[in-house]
């Protein structure tokens, strides 16, 4: 079989203030250890408004706007540049949080997502006017009395849902006593499915795509839904193809904290490359733990709260059609138990080995994809620039390996460097941000090859103290389609009929 492609990939954010207070644990966290602290209290005069978060220039990256190489031109932090935005994007869109409380109740099979009356006409109003929702606008119900929600959030446990002081939804626990059901956490999981399902319908009209023409499913989040006999048992995947037209799909959750998208992607090349699939989609929603998770760090430094909003991705991995960027299944590098967690050890087995089962160096490598975190977010909070600290890593091995001298090090930084533009969703920055950009660089761009690498911290799940990451190298097609699996089509389809015509002579020398 030939390698499998990357066709097509989408991006999306949510812009969701009021989620930052009610949702994101830092701010959950603190009303409970301390809830008159300054921080809370100076929570919501330094949020941004929605026209703040598109005319954000990481944000016009992010939905393909804004092009990797335009943003590292403008000077940082990001957050003090100007930028003129837009809503919709080449790779997908920025919804507003009203609208995503309508899509929220369009994800619900189950009648736990609730709206207030009038609110849920202005939805169900805004909802219609969407390209990609349109037909769904019956499934925004009437909505119920103020009084009514308020009941549920105050007696029923109910998650609410906010726009400013006014509470305008709320969702109901599935189960009374299970907390893998608890209206907490089905909020979380109805915005990973419905921030999903908004990057895979994306996805499908970016490619004209038919979604009966998709086989599987690959969900690779941070969330995991269950009860209370199976906490993980999944499946996000199904449940995101089922509102997404895929009725001919499968699927399943991948998990692997922020490495699991290049798991992911790794996985769904291989399941074409084998010939199990032909059209593998992986896709991400957004995490609202995650909301605000620097914000204490960002308010004392005098910014406003950047962590606002959520992300999902997901791409289209297919078989090679000779055009597409090919993703090199055989030239994988992975953080083995035995690998080490000194940030040396790991770049070496995540960099290093792919690029000598190719017989590469570090040159040969147009585009480095590796935690591709936004410094505007990262920096304030004391992480630094991320990408640019990886980028210096993989420089320093270079100059382990004599590929390099140490005076050429930060001109190596400089020439490979790409400004980090995704926001900390966890897994949404690892290594998969730049699949939208990478197909334009190695088709009718310059590069020839691209490296995307995602790294994990398993021991956040405090089952082993082991790091984690995988990557893979993409690089220009050759031009050439794989005949190969045609020609196994064929030679299967002739010893099937071979051994027919065997199994009917048998039978006619038997009577």
């Amino acid at each position: 079989m030939g390698f499998a492609t990357l066709n097509g990939a989408s991006y999306i954010l949510v812009h969701t203030p009021d989620m930052i207070e009610h949702n994101g644990t830092t701010q959950t966290t603190e009303k409970i250890v301390n809830p008159d602290s300054e921080y809370l209290k100076q929570l919501k005069g330094n949020i941004r408004s929605y026209d703040q978060v598109v005319n954000y220039a990481p944000n016009q990256t992010y939905i393909g706007n804004m092009k990797p190489s335009d943003l590292k031109e403008l000077p940082q932090p990001w957050v003090s540049s100007e930028c003129k935005g837009e809503r919709f994007g080449r790779f997908g869109e920025i919804m507003p949080e009203e609208e995503f409380y309508g899509l929220l109740q369009i994800c619900d099979v189950f009648e736990l997502v609730h709206l207030e009356k009038n609110f849920s006409v202005k939805v169900k109003e805004a909802i219609g006017k969407h390209e990609l929702f349109s037909e769904d606008v019956s499934k925004i119900k009437e909505g119920q009395e103020a009084i009514w929600l308020a009941e549920k959030v105050t007696a029923r446990h109910a998650e609410g849902l906010y726009v400013g002081n006014d509470l305008v939804g709320c969702v109901l626990p599935a189960h009374e006593i299970d907390v893998n059901l608890s209206a907490h956490t089905i909020l979380e999981n109805l915005v990973v499915k419905a921030s999903g399902v908004l990057a895979l319908r994306h996805l499908i009209k970016l490619k004209g795509l038919n979604p009966t023409e998709i086989d599987y499913v690959i969900e690779c989040s941070e969330e995991a839904c269950g009860d209370m006999n199976q906490r993980g048992g999944g499946n996000f995947a199904k449940s995101i193809a089922e509102l997404s037209g895929c009725t001919q799909a499968t699927g399943s959750d991948l998990r692997g904290f922020c490495a699991a998208p290049t798991h992911a992607l790794i996985t769904a090349a291989s399941h074409v490359k084998a010939g199990t699939f032909k059209n593998v989609v992986i896709v991400a929603g957004g995490a609202s733990a995650k909301l605000g998770m620097n914000g204490k760090s960002h308010i004392g430094k005098g910014l406003p709260i950047l962590e606002d909003v959520l992300g999902g991705f997901a791409a289209l991995i297919s078989e090679n059609d000779g055009e597409h960027p090919v993703l090199r299944t055989d030239l994988v590098g992975r953080h083995m138990v035995s690998s080490g967690s000194s940030p040396q050890a790991v770049t070496t087995a995540l960099v290093a080995a792919p690029l000598d089962a190719a017989g590469l160096t570090v040159h040969d490598i147009d585009a480095y994809s590796i935690e591709m975190q936004n410094p505007d977010i990262t920096k304030p909070a004391g992480a630094g620039d991320v990408p640019e600290s990886n980028l210096k890593m993989i420089a320093a091995v270079g100059v382990l390996r004599k590929e390099l001298e140490k005076k050429e090090l930060m001109n190596f930084v400089n020439e490979k460097s790409m400004p980090g533009w995704a926001p900390t969703q966890g897994h949404i920055p690892s290594g998969v941000p730049y699949l939208g950009f990478a197909i334009d660089d190695l088709t009718t761009g310059s590069f020839d090859r691209a490296m995307i690498v995602g790294k994990g911290s398993l021991f956040l799940g405090r089952m082993t103290n082991l790091f984690d990451g995988v990557s893979i190298i993409i690089e220009r097609n050759s031009g050439e389609k794989s005949e190969v699996s045609n020609d196994l089509k064929s030679e299967v389809k002739s010893a099937v009929a071979k051994a027919l015509r065997g199994f009917t002579d048998s039978l006619s020398v038997e009577s």
